[in-house]
């Protein structure tokens, strides 16, 4: 295939509109401040203390049944659970590989939206990745996500209830290994984070919050995805949470970029790595650049080469970024597939060789529906 796109697709707006009329997801503790969810037992003529011992139930001993919150008055429980704690998502199918060590959940939200996402178990750490929004509006080709479009942004509890039941499932020892703690999240999961800023963000708060506000991880242990809205780059940096950035490059330059990331019609290679390294200048965060090697359309050496020169350049030095070549998730039936061995070896050594950071990402799951949204696509 030739490296030329063809015609350049229209432009993508910042955020895509979700359709009207759509019922909002149930309200949950996890969509509420401390303050708010008093508040709410109070209006409900219920004892606003009350929600601080729900909220450390749900965030610290990751439990939403009634029956085990026995510092509850029993004849107040179900009404408290009902009014912090409603059901957002229902276990529809599950996929596991590695031996047990990683489990991919296929999830129906209220509104029959289905999201994935996938919890990985590692020797020195335990990583979920999380959906974001149900489908996705981005449109890149290779994605199986992007090829359904969006149907939906999820709320910061359906982000946040993922965590919490990946939590639940490692503390419990439902993974195999023993029980152990989750340690890391990714929203690398089905959706464009950056385009669900406010639930993103109200996530990401959530998370890194000590209980009984949230579910107390580190902020580092945290990674946000983004295929390069810039202007939420931007306005991320300043938020004063330190979470990992994780660019989806995928091409070094605009006349590829354009065709498998449309995204990039707005928002050029350089503008995009631009603000990347704003965000790595204000945070003092390593900002992680994911790239999907695509055999024959982006793996060639001399792309590794100029990925080089348009992450170092400008003076910026190779110091501020870490790149994470992936091998592609093939999605049946597309024309992008993934690149051979050799080929990806000598992608990682040329950039090695200038000096950048290069890890090429230990994909998991290969023997289950790996790319994200090929199970909800199936179901």
């Amino acid at each position: 295939m030739s490296d030329q796109p063809a015609a350049a697709p229209t432009p993508l707006p910042l955020v895509l509109a979700e359709p009207r009329g759509r019922k909002k997801p149930p309200r949950h503790l996890a969509d509420l401040t401390v303050d708010e969810r008093k508040d709410l037992l109070v209006e409900m003529g219920l004892p606003g203390f009350r929600a601080r011992q729900v909220a450390t139930h749900y965030f610290s001993r990751l439990v939403d049944d009634p029956e085990q919150m026995t510092d509850l008055p029993a004849g107040q429980r179900a009404a408290l659970v009902e009014a912090l704690l409603p059901d957002l998502m229902t276990s529809i199918r599950e996929q596991t590989a590695d031996k047990g060590k990683t489990v991919k959940t296929l999830w129906k939200l209220f509104d029959g939206s289905l999201v994935e996402s996938v919890l990985m178990r590692y020797k020195d750490r335990a990583t979920i990745c999380i959906s974001s929004q149900a489908g996705c509006g981005m449109a890149c080709p290779f994605c199986a996500t992007g090829q359904g479009g969006l149907q939906r942004n999820m709320s910061t509890a359906e982000i946040v209830h993922q965590v919490v039941v990946g939590a639940r499932a490692m503390a419990n020892g439902d993974v195999a290994g023993g029980p152990g703690r989750l340690s890391n999240v990714v929203f690398m999961g089905m959706g464009e984070p950056l385009a669900n800023y406010k639930a993103t963000l109200g996530a990401v708060r959530r998370l890194t919050e000590p209980a009984p506000s949230g579910l107390g991880l580190s902020a580092r242990h945290v990674t946000v995805s983004t295929v390069g809205l810039v202007p939420r780059i931007r306005q991320l940096a300043g938020e004063g949470i330190p979470v990992t950035l994780a660019l989806s490059l995928h091409a070094p330059d605009d006349e590829l970029r354009n065709d498998i990331v449309p995204i990039n019609t707005r928002f050029s290679v350089a503008e995009t790595v631009d603000a990347a390294y704003e965000y790595f200048a204000k945070t003092g965060r390593r900002v992680s650049i994911e790239y999907a090697l695509m055999k024959d359309i982006n793996d060639q050496g001399w792309r590794a080469d100029l990925l080089a020169d348009v992450l170092s350049g400008d003076g910026r030095g190779t110091g501020w970024v870490h790149v994470n070549p992936i091998p592609l998730n093939e999605v049946p039936g597309s024309r992008f597939t993934r690149s051979r061995e050799d080929d990806m070896d000598e992608f990682v050594r040329r950039l090695t060789a200038r000096g950048i950071a290069t890890t090429l990402r230990d994909t998991r799951g290969s023997d289950i529906d790996a790319a994200c949204g090929q199970l909800a696509a199936s179901e």
